[in-house]
């Protein structure tokens, strides 16, 4: 039951590691297609 407690909260703390470079892959993204519409725009 401990091993199974411990490797949950590893895999939490994986999660939230990967949710937050997740989170800046996507607003990289975002801003890349943002620069390149204002440049067709400008």
């Amino acid at each position: 039951m401990q091993t199974l407690a411990e490797g949950y909260k590893g895999l939490s703390v994986f999660v939230r590691l990967n949710t937050d470079r997740m989170i800046y892959t996507l607003c990289l993204v975002i801003a890349l297609y943002a620069g390149a519409y204002i440049g067709m725009i400008a």
